[in-house]
């Protein structure tokens, strides 16, 4: 349902990258978590330690 270019994708990214919120935050609606999963990690996130 999600991809990459979708603005919900790429608002939530934003919004972890920058501090607002935790990725355990993103809500588990469709693939949204997967595909913000994607990009944070190729970014460097480490989405499973985020303490």
């Amino acid at each position: 349902m999600f991809n990459e270019n979708s603005i919900i994708v790429k608002t939530w990214f934003t919004a972890v990258m920058s501090g607002v919120y935790k990725f355990r935050d993103v809500p588990n609606l469709s693939n949204l978590r997967e595909e913000v999963a994607k990009k944070l990690i190729e970014m460097g996130y480490d989405i499973e330690d985020e303490d």
